[in-house]
């Protein structure tokens, strides 16, 4: 009887990480009825965070909350609610930034507007709740505002020569001229979530690396660049700090609140006991919507891979795509969603289907 381990991340836009562990499955089932699976399904920080907690913790607690949106309008939301521990007595809180000011969440690219002040509304929901602990996943942001939304939700001010409150998101970053921080409400214990370790400016930094996938381009990456600098120096914080450009700066943001960045896939792996399931494991089969060169630094699929290497346990691998530059080599199978369904757009219409087909896949590969 084969077992099988299911931890793919979510395929982003089109799956949740939950519901492509259950395609994966039925596949492998259809070939292989006798096995058994056991699902944990998978987040680095960004999209699905919340669902991946909710999926593996027991008495896991979605709370509904309504923020401001990276659009500036109101939307439904929630925060999950961990159960009381020893080292927890009032629950962890895990808030996405995803699901509160995400990229996806938009119709159309906001570079200049978008911000994180709906992030920061359910992080003060959660405090008010009374939670000991946060964990926050930061991945999927729709802006660059340095984390400014984020902190004023907390009860921070950015303010103008003249004393007022700057514009919200990278459009205000330029004229701020003075922080107070002295309303700003005190972190609990808070754990940030993130597959990414670039600095806050220069090349390498949020402006250059991720402002253009939010809409900034030529004199709008350089003029941003240089605001994250000149608010740095305001909030006495490093910006060549590893982590401090995730999330248009809003790892920087946390950290000046007084939170430790970790690795997005590895504690999530540590929350949920992926390598208690992974242990006794034939096979582990994780994916994401793209498999691609990035995909072997931190992300969700080459973490798994090392730790069913470690388990003694076959990798398998299923993606939406599976780029040319990509290792593939971690894994004893893989099996990409578009050339089982034949084109990109035919797989992102029907993902419980190819995934279906791909689970049924990698079990005959095996």
């Amino acid at each position: 009887m084969t077992r099988v381990v299911l931890a793919p991340d979510s395929f982003k836009g089109t799956i949740t990480a939950a519901d492509a562990a259950v395609s994966l499955a039925e596949g492998w089932a259809s070939v292989d009825p006798t096995a058994t699976f056991v699902r944990r399904p998978m987040a680095d920080g960004g999209e699905g965070t919340v669902a991946a907690f909710e999926a593996a913790v027991p008495g896991a607690r979605r709370v509904p909350v309504v923020v401001d949106g990276p659009a500036g309008s109101r939307i439904d939301t929630s925060w999950l609610l961990l159960p009381p521990t020893t080292d927890a007595p009032g629950g962890t809180a895990v808030v996405d930034l995803a699901s509160t000011s995400g990229i996806e969440l938009l119709d159309e690219l906001r570079p200049w507007d978008a911000d994180t002040t709906g992030f920061g509304q359910a992080i003060a929901a959660a405090l008010d709740h009374g939670v000991s602990r946060l964990v926050v996943g930061i991945g999927s942001s729709a802006s660059t505002d340095g984390g400014t939304g984020m902190l004023a939700a907390l009860g921070a001010r950015f303010l103008d020569a003249a004393g007022a409150p700057v514009a919200r998101g990278a459009r205000g970053l330029a004229d701020i001229a003075s922080v107070d921080l002295t309303g700003l409400r005190t972190a609990p214990d808070v754990r940030v979530l993130t597959d990414v370790t670039n600095p806050l400016v220069g090349p390498r930094g949020a402006a250059a690396v991720f402002g253009p996938q939010k809409g900034l381009a030529d004199d709008g990456i350089t003029q941003v660049d240089a605001a994250l600098a000149h608010l740095a120096q305001l909030l006495a914080l490093d910006p060549a700090l590893a982590g401090t450009g995730a999330a248009g700066g809003t790892g920087g943001a946390l950290v000046v609140w007084g939170a430790t960045l970790a690795p997005g896939a590895g504690e999530v792996a540590e929350l949920i006991g992926l390598a208690d399931a992974i242990a006794d494991a034939d096979v582990v089969i994780t994916g994401e919507g793209s498999y691609d060169g990035q995909s072997g630094d931190g992300k969700v699929p080459s973490f798994i891979a090392g730790l069913a290497s470690a388990a003694g346990a076959t990798a398998l691998l299923a993606a939406g795509r599976i780029t040319d530059d990509s290792d593939t080599a971690l894994f004893a199978a893989s099996a990409s969603l578009t050339e089982i369904a034949g084109s990109s757009d035919a797989a992102l219409a029907e993902p419980a289907r190819w995934l279906r087909d791909a689970g049924a896949l990698l079990a005959r590969s095996v």
